[in-house]
């Protein structure tokens, strides 16, 4: 008999209605002699109202209890879906993440999934009932419930779906799949079919917000092939997948962008091993996640001009790091928050020349200056004018035949 994990996100279970639409779609796959394992997130709304309630209460909330807090999202939205069901019928009840139980290790609010235990959701699976589990929630060696970070009801299903040995994972959300860009941005985006995993994880990566970079590279990590689907129409969705079957000849399958960069230059830093290291160190241990780098030595040899980018919202926090820095000198230290990358993505780039000339070339006939390149095998990322990112989305879209 096959075996089915379903994940349904916030908008998905938003409110009653569309619990009793998510229903309907479980009891489909039920009626079909399907073995159906549920994940759900919170509704829509709720973890963030829990977290302003945090907020009210304390401006240093206690990790742990946080955790604990945010978990009674998914509870109640878990309750509600396995009463709906054993109201139309069918065997269903809810578990919490420690009745499992699944194991997470790591930091409150950081947890990763670190294994699960499945022997009584096997039996219960056998028995014919619906397992109805939340997602974005573990328990730790202390026995105290963790999260696993937003979106992380996705990495829930996915590692269920790997110690279940399920079929296959369906992801249920607000859209019908993965696009070649953001349809908000590009009328002309078209819905991926099938793509990679390793494209996958560079679109979440680079902007793309239908699924969580860990999550994908969990799926790539464990082999699990992921559908994304719309709960709301009734639309084949975009496959997930390491198979090289069946894949299209398309050179870039995607475009993704980003909406809050900030691009920081310090300008006459002194020349000498370690210096990037001494500038890097005190941000990685802030957390500041830097991006795109870029280092220009002088005509003369003996200095450096060094950009990089970040998260806009880390930006005077970078300022302060830098300004503090001893081990520093520089001579100009100069920001630009009114910036964002685009990126194209694509397998096909691997083994096609010009792909690069191709992009340049393209935003130049706009009139779109770049202002720092990075790139991998499979993607090629710009920095640019936040106000040119639509302009650049459709020029790249037209000169790569994606629309």
């Amino acid at each position: 008999m096959k075996t089915l994990v379903l994940k349904f996100g916030g908008t998905s279970v938003g409110n009653i209605d569309r619990i009793k639409k998510v229903c309907k779609i479980i009891a489909n796959y039920k009626k079909k002699k399907t073995k159906v394992l549920v994940i759900s997130s919170a509704m829509s709304g709720v973890t963030n109202d829990l977290i302003n309630k945090s907020k009210l209460v304390s401006n240093n909330f206690e990790k742990a209890e946080y955790d604990t807090l945010l978990s009674t999202g998914e509870q109640a939205s878990c309750a509600l879906i396995a009463g709906r069901l054993n109201h139309i019928g069918f065997k269903s009840r809810s578990w919490m993440s420690w009745q499992i139980p699944i194991i997470s290790e790591g930091p409150h609010s950081g947890a990763r999934i670190n294994r699960v235990i499945v022997k009584n959701l096997n039996d219960y699976l056998k028995s014919g009932g619906i397992p109805i589990i939340t997602g974005f929630q573990g328990v730790n060696n202390k026995f105290r419930l963790t999260t696993i970070g937003r979106s992380g009801s996705d990495a829930t299903a996915i590692m269920l779906a790997r110690y279940i040995k399920a079929d296959e994972c369906i992801i249920y959300t607000d859209v019908d799949g993965v696009y070649t860009t953001d349809p908000r941005q590009y009328k002309n985006a078209k819905k991926i079919k099938k793509i990679s995993y390793d494209e996958m994880l560079e679109m979440a990566s680079l902007g793309s917000k239908v699924m969580q970079p860990t999550s994908v590279q969990d799926a790539k990590l464990n082999n699990i092939d992921i559908q994304v689907k719309s709960s709301f129409i009734n639309k084949s969705g975009t496959l997930i997948t390491g198979s090289s079957k069946t894949f299209s000849n398309q050179i870039i399958t995607g475009i993704s962008s980003t909406k809050n960069d900030a691009k920081i230059t310090i300008v006459g830093v002194k020349d000498r091993p370690g210096i990037a290291a001494s500038i890097f160190k005190p941000l990685s241990k802030n957390l500041i996640n830097v991006d795109m780098v870029v280092q220009n030595i002088s005509l003369n040899g003996k200095e450096t001009d060094l950009t990089f980018t970040i998260k806009s919202e880390d930006l005077k926090k970078t300022e302060k790091i830098i300004k503090q820095n001893k081990k520093l000198s520089y001579k100009k230290l100069s920001f630009d928050k009114d910036v964002s990358k685009v990126s194209i993505i694509g397998v096909g780039m691997i083994s096609t020349p010009g792909i690069t000339y191709r992009m340049f070339q393209a935003l130049a006939s706009k009139k779109i200056n770049i202002l720092v390149i990075s790139t991998s095998e499979i993607k090629i990322s710009v920095l640019i004018s936040a106000k040119q990112v639509k302009k650049a989305v459709a020029v790249l879209h037209k000169e790569f035949k994606l629309d």
